[in-house]
């Protein structure tokens, strides 16, 4: 890829759900979202073998630090994933963190190593153990997919993630009865889920508000990055990278 045509080329920008997605929708950007990694990497290659700017992880996470409420930010440092440890672009990264300080004080912004994982991390005892074997803040499925493929191609990767579920918090089995692999809910299996276990409902709940508050942050970070012109790749970060 010439580092001349850097101008012309999208951003793209990964994520695991289908709201994610409408919410990383702009001018200049290409968005990919699956639930699942396999079709996830497979739609991932296909966007970037036409050509990118830089690669960006963008959605919910679940909290791995126990003091990240639900709608706070994590800017990453850099991914632990299946595949080792993958640094982010540091110049972008702070950029990142900088324009989402200075337009959104009322949430909190954090800069630090996120992880990435395979397989649901759902427990509250699955998050203290992952947080402490890597340190790192929040916890999500497709960064690492995204990370690996920037890597790739020499394109300059960050991540952006609003917290969903906190650390001390165990998602009950309806939250994940209903996803699929598009990244879309359907209704019914959650229902026969809580009919299932109708005590789950109050985690539900709790779980809806604590969406809610992500989503939020997400909207916002989205206009912020777009006003302070953040979610455009540096020139000089991406002839760097070629």
């Amino acid at each position: 890829m010439a580092a001349g045509a850097g101008a012309a080329l999208p951003l793209v920008i990964v994520t695991g759900m289908a709201f994610e997605a409408r919410i990383a929708r702009a001018p200049g950007v290409e968005v990919v979202h699956a639930a699942r990694a396999e079709p996830l990497e497979r739609m991932l290659e296909e966007v970037l073998s036409r050509g990118a700017a830089g690669v960006m992880s963008f959605g919910t996470a679940g909290g791995l630090s126990p003091d990240l409420r639900p709608g706070a930010i994590v800017v990453a440092e850099a991914v632990d994933g299946p595949a080792g440890r993958r640094s982010t672009d540091i110049d972008w990264s702070a950029r990142i963190a900088s324009a989402l300080r200075a337009s959104l004080p009322a949430v909190r912004i954090e800069f630090g190593p996120m992880a990435a994982v395979t397989a649901p991390v759902v427990t509250q005892a699955q998050k203290q153990a992952l947080h402490r074997t890597t340190g790192a803040l929040a916890v999500d499925m497709e960064s690492h997919v995204a990370a690996e493929q920037a890597r790739l191609r020499g394109l300059p990767f960050a991540v952006c993630r609003a917290i969903v579920d906190p650390a001390w918090r165990t998602l009950p089995p309806a939250a994940t009865a209903g996803l699929r692999e598009d990244g879309t809910t359907a209704l019914g299996p959650i229902l026969r889920e809580l009919a299932r276990g109708p005590g789950q409902l109050p985690a539900m709940i709790r779980l809806a508000f604590d969406a809610r508050a992500a989503r939020s942050s997400l909207v916002a970070a989205k206009a912020a990055l777009l006003d302070a012109g953040a979610l455009r790749v540096a020139r000089a970060t991406f002839d760097a990278a070629q």
